[in-house]
């Protein structure tokens, strides 16, 4: 009832709501990432959802397009913005994925979506992950977020799934809020982002 219902009924809401209260820091953040990068305060990207369904996710951008000599594209850490750090040490740059639940492409509890070239890299066990609507935040996320290994953050997606319930989701969320409070397992140490899943070795 909860996991195949009342869990989409309750994000929907929670989703409203939450825009509705937040829409201030919104509105503030929005400006000052569109002075930061050039006019383009979201970054839009393809993910793959429930059943792999591709959706287009929306986040807050929190790096620039800066370029080497070359055109290539300058590192992470070297693109993101002083704003773009505060963002994301804040875990605001989440906050518009409030519009993807509100769509009902996420939910606000489950697997992080993920990018759809990674599709063919999973093994049968990890594509699990895709049974269910894709999170803001989830087991792997307080449980390490992007400090842990692929291979860990896909065993606790798939024990999320097999494991939905109310009391589940609520304590994910409770230790989401600790974990941005903490600012901990924002990156892997010496990345300023998650290193790109290669596939099981």
């Amino acid at each position: 009832m909860y996991k195949n219902f009342l869990k989409r009924v309750i994000d929907f809401f929670i989703a409203f709501i939450g825009l509705v209260i937040l829409s201030p820091i919104f509105i503030i953040v929005t400006i000052g990432l569109f002075f930061a990068n050039d006019g383009k305060p979201f970054f839009f990207q393809a993910r793959p959802g429930r059943k792999e369904k591709i959706f287009k996710i929306i986040k807050f951008k929190t790096m620039n397009d800066k370029t080497d000599a070359q055109g290539n594209l300058l590192s992470d850490a070297e693109r993101l913005t002083a704003i773009g750090t505060f963002v994301r040490k804040t875990s605001l740059d989440e906050l518009p994925q409030l519009l993807n639940v509100l769509k009902g492409d996420m939910a606000l509890i489950g697997p992080r979506p993920l990018l759809p070239e990674y599709l063919p890299l999973y093994n049968e066990n990890q594509k699990r992950r895709h049974e269910v609507r894709p999170g803001i935040t989830g087991w792997a996320q307080v449980s390490g977020r992007n400090a842990i290994s692929w291979e860990k953050k896909f065993e606790l997606d798939v024990w999320y799934v097999n494991n939905v319930s109310l009391l589940f989701d609520l304590k994910i969320l409770f230790l989401t809020a600790k974990k941005v409070i903490i600012r901990e397992g924002i990156s892997q140490d010496g990345q300023a982002t998650m290193e790109p899943f290669k596939g099981n070795i």
